[in-house]
């Protein structure tokens, strides 16, 4: 293994280690973000949208371990995000596809992940030809957001025909409203009208960091299914690649800040995981660019290893995935660990090290 890949391995065991410590200070709460001093979470009892980040983090280890008490207690964890089936809520793309997908063949997480696929396929709004943002989370609920996309396509796609043509719709109308006129402005939120129709929404703003990262990431899913690349309208594959094109050529940074307009402000580690998981994604569809995703995605996984996981010795835990931003315009979290961002770290890392296949998770 060359020098880059055996630093990847000793990022992947400090952040698998990282797991099982946070595994016993949550207990059963959601890990949310944690301060960079000295690694103490902010947790939920029910998980929010990043409640399949902890699940998802939770089988990762497993799959590492091989541990049955490990399985154990990410199957437990996936079944406490049962109520979230029935909330109103986009998210539950997020919540029910990375909180199950990492899980393989257990029984239990396919079945609740096919329940869920169900609940978001009925939610599917054939006017707005999309499934709205919801009102579970607080706000209105006729929004189309742009981290609604990510995982809402393959947990859709699972639903049958109809949750195939309602992935393939929901991520087009998508890219129609997020990239709008001027493909080079990406719009992260709109707001639908009835009287004006969809509208932007100044939260987040244009230079979001993740807005583009979440992006790529449900093209790159949609890429890698045959049937949902050729579902939709009859420009669907050679338009995905377009997108794809264009997302990968506006991702100037290895780690980029989190909001574009503020370059000297806070950088957005959890950006980077995302896109990094992307990239992997991408590589794995036959094309030119194949090979240069897959460079691209461990420069960045290699950076974020090597500048922001925390070592021993740092006088904080081991395998912390540091300067992740939760929301830079609010001041909130703006340089702390974030549950996703550890997320998609680890799954980049495992799938690196074949401990888990990227084009299923």
């Amino acid at each position: 293994m060359s020098a880059a890949g055996t630093g990847l391995g000793r990022a992947l065991e400090a952040v698998m280690e990282r797991v099982a410590v946070t595994a016993a200070a949550v207990g059963p709460r959601f890990p949310l973000y944690a301060e960079p001093g000295d690694g103490r979470w902010k947790t939920t009892g029910r998980g929010s949208w990043t409640g399949g980040f902890w699940a998802g983090l939770l089988w990762l280890r497993a799959r590492y371990t091989g541990d049955e008490a490990d399985r154990r207690a990410a199957a437990a964890c996936t079944a406490r995000l049962e109520p979230w089936v029935a909330a109103d809520t986009a998210t539950r793309g997020l919540i029910f596809w990375y909180g199950t997908a990492p899980a393989g063949d257990d029984a239990g997480a396919a079945a609740l992940r096919a329940r869920a696929a169900r609940a978001v396929l009925s939610a599917h709004h054939r006017e707005l030809g999309l499934v709205p943002w919801g009102e579970a989370l607080g706000g209105p609920r006729l929004l189309a957001r742009v981290d609604g996309v990510p995982g809402t396509v393959p947990l859709l796609a699972g639903a049958g025909p109809q949750g195939v043509a309602a992935a393939a719709g929901h991520l087009h109308r998508h890219l129609d409203l997020c990239l709008g006129a001027n493909p080079a402005v990406l719009t992260p939120a709109l707001r639908f009208d009835a009287g004006t129709g969809w509208q932007p929404c100044a939260d987040p703003p244009p230079g979001w960091s993740r807005g583009r990262a979440w992006l790529l990431l449900a093209v790159a899913d949609a890429l890698l299914r045959p049937d949902l690349a050729a579902a939709g309208p009859a420009r669907t594959v050679g338009r995905l690649d377009a997108v794809a094109e264009l997302l990968l050529a506006q991702q100037e940074f290895l780690v980029p800040p989190a909001d574009a307009a503020r370059p000297e402000g806070p950088v957005d580690t959890s950006a980077a995981a995302i896109t990094a998981v992307a990239l992997l994604k991408l590589a794995r569809v036959p094309g030119p660019r194949a090979a240069q995703c897959a460079y691209r995605a461990e420069a960045i996984l290699g950076r974020l290893a090597a500048n922001h996981v925390s070592g021993p010795g740092s006088g904080r835990p081991p395998g912390m995935l540091l300067d992740g931003c939760y929301d830079a315009d609010k001041g909130l979290a703006v340089r702390h660990e974030l549950v996703w961002g550890d997320f998609f770290l680890t799954l980049g890392l495992a799938a690196l090290h074949d401990i888990v296949d990227i084009t299923r998770v």
